[in-house]
């Protein structure tokens, strides 16, 4: 059961956190309203687009992904302040163990992880989509597919080529489509162009030319169009690398099978977005013990000092996360190790600094 000190401490934590959240979401959206004014005004963006489909997604975007950030400065804040007034020697004299003081930040910092991890996970996603949205119309250049000589596997045993491919027309060119079967190549499709036909949501190839290899010999087949059912999306040539974040975690699993299928190159990049959306609710653990290890010593400088010492933890922190990611997608680091690297290293040294406190 929670004793009268849990319930202060979690008041403290959770209180100071979401404050924080609301106090410095709120400088960021001025900072980012005075940046984007020009835009809002040259693209002529509704008042109702600006407020609801951005800035009230914004919000739970980067409060979700700087939520750890948040977690170690309200821990820093509000621990250091107790440390001042003496309130942990009163504990420890009363004969309260060091461990059991941290029962009450580690319960809040469970509800701060499952909350996180619920928004990254399924509601999050959804904004995002609104956002981004927002963001491509009133902010973004229009996209283009930049990709050259296109390969893809859609599915076993079937790869399509394109040299190139027009995502304004939904129009590639110079399209050719392979069967394989046990090793060996049954048919080959090459034709001039292949288009997106809105009307049946079907792929029609033109000007087509299709062989078959058969043991008898070769047969070919020639037509103007054909329209075929590919496993091969529209959507695939018009994807940002942000579109990602707009799906929930059943639709990554799902997204992340068929690009392995299809051998992307991109499959490291979306991997890190599926294991991030577990590691970052993990580190709430491991910076909240961080934050409680460094503030509750009383020492010259207070708060300030810890806010200091919190804030360059926290840089540090999530200037490593970016070098291990960079790492991943560069290299052949598995993304799995890449993300929860840091969450290892910042975990040995919150054991250490952990173990040192009471003395």
């Amino acid at each position: 059961m929670l004793k009268k000190i849990d319930i202060y401490i979690i008041k403290k934590f959770l209180g100071t956190f979401f404050f924080a959240i609301v106090m410095i979401l709120g400088i960021a959206i001025v900072f980012d309203i005075s940046e984007k004014i020009d835009d809002f005004i040259e693209k002529e963006a509704p008042f109702r687009a600006i407020v609801v489909d951005y800035y009230l997604n914004f919000v739970p975007y980067y409060g979700n992904l700087f939520s750890f950030l948040f977690v170690f400065i309200s821990v820093i804040f509000f621990t250091s302040k107790m440390a001042v007034h003496s309130e942990f020697i009163a504990m420890l004299s009363s004969g309260v163990s060091y461990a059991r003081i941290m029962r009450p930040y580690m319960i809040s910092a469970a509800v701060i992880a499952l909350l996180s991890y619920g928004l990254s996970g399924w509601v999050i996603p959804h904004s995002n989509a609104v956002r981004l949205d927002f963001e491509n119309t009133y902010f973004k250049n229009t996209y283009r597919f930049q990709g050259r000589n296109f390969h893809k596997q859609i599915s076993p045993g079937v790869y399509v080529y394109m040299e190139s491919y027009n995502n304004k027309l939904d129009m590639g060119s110079k399209f050719a489509l392979e069967k394989i079967e046990n090793g060996k190549l049954v048919s080959k499709l090459i034709s001039d162009y292949i288009k997106w036909d809105t009307l049946t949501n079907k792929w029609k190839i033109h000007n087509y030319r299709i062989r078959y290899f058969q043991e008898n010999g070769e047969i070919i087949e020639r037509g103007k169009t054909l329209d075929t059912t590919l496993n091969m999306e529209r959507a695939d040539f018009h994807r940002r690398a942000t579109d990602v974040e707009t799906m929930n975690n059943d639709e990554l699993k799902r997204f992340i099978e068929k690009e392995k299928i299809s051998g992307s190159g991109n499959i490291n990049s979306y991997l890190i977005e599926k294991y991030k959306r577990l590691a970052f609710p993990f580190s709430t653990f491991i910076l909240t013990i961080m934050g409680v290890s460094l503030a509750s010593r009383k020492v010259r400088g207070g708060t300030a000092l810890y806010l200091g010492i919190g804030l360059a933890l926290s840089f540090s922190y999530i200037l490593f996360m970016q070098i291990s990611f960079q790492f991943s997608i560069g290299s052949n680091l598995s993304p799995l190790i890449a993300v929860w690297i840091p969450n290892m290293l910042f975990g040995i040294i919150a054991f250490i600094l952990f173990k040192l406190a009471p003395k």
